[in-house]
């Protein structure tokens, strides 16, 4: 349910939406609503949002927002990151509060799974 003045949609560029649309699929089991053949929506995963088609890609490094999962099993998700195509672009690591580990999408966007569990 969108509320007001609250963050409701997020839009990613994908290079390759074929690839960043089976990615989301098989590591988080994500539904897809295509909108034509350069727009790809997702909804239920706690914030809704897209992929649009485009040769960039979103990462921390360059300044990008860093979107990041929770898991209550952080070695069972990275293990179905790696599994659906995933890039595993910043090893697991501790942190106040937890542990996570970052990792890139098929088109290059990068996003992060942390965990308060052992």
């Amino acid at each position: 349910m969108a509320e007001h003045e609250k963050l409701n949609y997020v839009e990613f560029p994908a290079a390759d939406l074929a690839a960043t649309k089976a990615f989301f699929t098989a590591a988080f089991g994500w539904r897809f609503t295509d909108y034509g053949p350069d727009y790809v929506a997702f909804d239920q995963q706690g914030l809704e949002g897209g992929f649009y088609r485009a040769d960039l890609a979103s990462t921390a490094q360059q300044g990008g927002a860093l979107l990041v999962f929770y898991s209550t099993n952080l070695s069972d998700t990275e293990a179905k990151v790696v599994s659906a195509c995933g890039t595993i672009n910043k090893p697991t690591f501790e942190f106040p509060g937890g542990k996570r580990f970052h990792f890139l999408e098929p088109s290059g966007n990068e996003f992060a799974v942390w965990s308060d569990k052992n």
